[in-house]
């Protein structure tokens, strides 16, 4: 008898628990706390595009601010899809409203009766309204001749011209946020030499910010990034944003960054394509000419890397250019001594103009041979003087065949002698390869759902007297609600990466709830992270593409000092 009226009593709280359709466990407090209406066809159906949050427990009326475009960076309207919205409601449990929310026709009113937790009902009406953008930002500036690009302090609204030139009568090449506009026009003549005002105005017509522009060196904080400055430029799908390929076709993706551009490779040999670095709006493919695109990446002088694709015993080049206008030269070849194919996966620490380390990892050979090796190239003063085969044998490391199975090797400074870092599938353990081929400290995770993510992207980078490393687990089962993440490690000490790399101490930047934009299935996973710093040494940026979960995204970081 006890356990029947156990059972019974459970029934009991179940039935008076019941939550409508729509009611999400996150609500924690009274009524309607947001509407969200989702896309209901085109490119971007089923993803999200606007959200009204609710602060008043007693509204009535409910207007969903709808962007006047969509992507914001993008010239396309969004009264089409306001026909056709579905609508979701966060409501606190046993709450509910009448009938249920379904599609709707967000340029129309929708009448409901919403009945709260406490069985009072009322009449609300939801309804949407496009909105103008109230975002003034001046992206990047740069003096024409003699060039000079400016360094944009979006917190203090200002820009430094780092030079000793004279700038009383020059033009201006200038960048601001989507839709919005700049006052005067930087392309006539002016006087920076004493400083000069622009007012940015958003889409919206009310919202103004002035920028000053002058001639200083800003002051750098004296070590790394600040944390404070970090900040997410985007995160948007490739596919329905971009037209890159989807995630079922096999694609080689790499990055890379010159000027304000960034380039996104898919190793098929095609242009890579090129977008604004800070908006990721698409601007067109590179001026390839007679160079490969098997893989790229860029260096921290602002030069772009690109590879051709050799098998075993073959010629692999690597050619660079500074411009997306310029075809690529020819920097450097070698053959491929050794049993497997090169060419996918290229890193580079450093300047190639200078000093640098450049590292291509081998890729194992489907139904044959795993590998463990990769290639080696020191740069000194603009010059290969070296080229050597290494090997991560003692670390148990052993990878297949592109784009899935092989990995990102990268070093851990412009100094080979301080050794690598990389990962494979499986294990996911993040080693530090020494000079010697020894295994040096490691890194693993104690996350439950670590088999369901690829942690083979790796990008390394020196920034304001620091050694960064960046990955990327990228997803192969987004389907099953396993989203990429990235992380971005200190590597100045190296080795210094050891534990548990989700909380490793010199662990100092994450995002682990990367929004991802496809969950339908799962099929080729592979991507890539770079890093990127401008040559001037003041900003930062880093890049992740996860290509099975389709999502492109970025961040940025200064060393200004506030």
């Amino acid at each position: 008898m006890k356990r029947l009226l156990i059972i019974l009593s459970l029934v009991a709280v179940a039935v008076s628990c019941h939550q409508p359709e729509y009611v999400l466990p996150t609500a924690n407090r009274q009524g309607i706390t947001s509407l969200t209406a989702y896309f209901t066809f085109g490119p971007f159906v089923d993803q999200e595009m606007a959200k009204l949050d609710i602060s008043d427990p007693e509204q009535t009326r409910f207007v969903i601010p709808v962007p006047y475009y969509y992507p914001e960076t993008s010239d396309d309207e969004t009264e089409i899809y306001m026909i056709k919205a579905r609508i979701r409601a966060e409501l606190q449990p046993n709450c509910k409203i009448e009938p249920a929310l379904t599609i709707l026709d967000l340029t129309e009113e929708n009448h409901f009766t919403y009945t709260d937790a406490t069985g009072a009902s009322r009449k609300i009406v939801i309804t949407g309204e496009r909105v103008f953008s109230s975002r003034a930002e001046l992206l990047t500036f740069e003096i024409v001749d003699p060039y000079i690009s400016g360094i944009v302090d979006e917190d203090q609204h200002k820009v430094s011209l780092v030079t000793a030139e004279d700038l009383s009568s020059v033009v201006a090449n200038a960048s601001v946020s989507a839709h919005a506009s700049i006052s005067p026009d930087p392309a006539e003549p002016h006087d920076y030499n004493n400083g000069f005002t622009y007012t940015v105005t958003a889409p919206d017509g009310v919202t103004k910010v002035e920028y000053t522009v002058t001639k200083e060196v800003p002051e750098k904080i004296e070590y790394g990034f600040n944390a404070s400055s970090v900040k997410q430029m985007y995160n948007f799908d490739p596919v329905g944003n971009l037209g890159l390929p989807a995630y079922t076709e096999k694609v080689y993706i790499s990055m890379g960054v010159t000027g304000n551009n960034l380039v996104i490779c898919t190793g098929d040999g095609s242009a890579p394509m090129y977008l604004n670095k800070l908006t990721g709006v698409k601007l067109g493919n590179i001026n390839l000419g007679d160079a490969p695109a098997a893989g790229i990446t860029s260096d921290e002088g602002g030069n772009l890397l690109l590879t051709s694709h050799a098998e075993a015993g073959g010629e692999i080049s690597i050619w660079t250019t500074a411009s997306v206008d310029t075809a690529p030269e020819l920097f450097y070849s070698f053959t491929n001594d050794c049993d497997v194919p090169v060419g996918y996966r290229i890193r580079v620490i450093g300047d190639i103009k200078a000093d640098a380390q450049i590292v291509l990892t081998t890729e194992g050979v489907d139904d044959l041979t795993s590998t463990n090796k990769f290639w080696v190239l020191e740069v000194k003063s603009g010059e290969v003087v070296s080229t050597s085969l290494k090997t991560s044998g003692a670390t148990g490391m052993a990878w297949g065949s592109a784009p899935v199975n092989n990995t990102a090797i990268c070093g851990a400074s412009i100094n080979p002698a301080d050794g690598w870092y990389g990962a494979v599938y499986d294990a996911n353990v993040i080693h530090w390869i020494k000079a010697d081929g020894s295994d040096g400290s490691a890194a693993g995770t104690s996350d439950g759902n670590s088999w369901g993510w690829n942690v083979n992207c790796f990008d390394s980078k020196h920034f304001n007297n620091a050694n960064y490393l960046a990955t990327l687990s990228v997803s192969h089962f987004p389907s099953w609600g396993i989203g990429p993440r990235l992380y971005l490690y200190d590597i100045t000490t190296p080795g210094a990466l050891s534990g548990d790399f989700e909380s490793a101490s010199n662990l100092v930047m994450s995002n682990t709830g990367i929004s991802w934009y496809q969950q339908g299935g799962y099929a080729i996973a592979t991507g890539d992270v770079l890093i990127a710093p401008t040559p001037d040494g003041f900003m930062l940026y880093v890049y992740y593409y996860d290509h099975n979960s389709q999502v492109l995204g970025a961040y940025t970081a200064d060393c200004i000092k506030k």
